[in-house]
């Protein structure tokens, strides 16, 4: 019987995370205009995200703008990669939990990545709660688009807490990424981050596919 729960979380675990959306072998890379407003301060700068998702942030100083738009274009371009199950999940062993009155059911993580957990609804991963770096990230997600190659997430929150207490570290983050299909490819246009102190908002424009090598 615990084979096949296994089994069962398993095969439910994997089936959601290769419905993500992904860019495929042919992804050329892109450019685009970044704008950054935090409250009452605008930033511009422009990125570059090459085919084999390196990425550069250019034509702005060095400071707290151009590190938070570091920090959004590496989150882009890393949860494009498309990694194979196996490499990702392979030394984990997935066993079903709880399911809520919405339809999501809890997958527990043991093995390589002890205490991590998912909840998995309507083949998508709807909550991640990993151990990253020291800490705990909980991401929900809300509402998503499909683009018929895989889905992306529309609205979701994310918040960090003690791996060990289990205490809050740091203000809850709410979250809504548009997306817009450039060439084939489903680029992120923009994306709004708000907390109960602040509200940011980048905006990619002027999205251009580079030429394939």
């Amino acid at each position: 019987m615990t084979t096949t729960v296994q089994t069962d979380a398993r095969a439910l675990f994997q089936a959601a995370y290769e419905n993500r959306y992904t860019w495929d072998e042919n992804f050329p890379g892109y450019t685009a205009d970044v704008t950054y407003r935090e409250d009452d301060k605008t930033y511009q700068a422009k990125c570059r995200i090459n085919a084999d998702f390196t990425f550069d942030v250019t034509d702005i100083e060095e400071g707290e703008g151009k590190k938070a738009i570091h920090g959004q274009v590496w989150e882009i371009a890393v949860h494009r990669v498309r990694r194979a199950f196996e490499e990702a999940h392979g030394k984990n062993i997935f066993t079903l939990g709880a399911t809520d009155p919405d339809g999501g059911v809890e997958i527990l993580v043991s093995g390589k990545s002890e205490g991590d957990r998912y909840k998995v609804r309507n083949n998508e991963v709807s909550l991640v709660h990993r151990h990253i770096h020291g800490v705990v990230v909980t991401i929900n997600t809300f509402s998503s688009h499909y683009t018929g190659n895989g889905y992306l997430s529309h609205r979701y929150d994310s918040i960090y807490s003690d791996p060990k207490t289990g205490a809050v570290k740091g203000a809850r983050s709410e979250f809504e990424d548009l997306y817009e299909e450039i060439s084939g490819y489903y680029i992120l246009t923009s994306r709004t981050i708000t907390t109960e102190q602040h509200k940011s908002e980048f905006l990619f424009t002027n999205v251009l596919l580079l030429e394939r090598a």
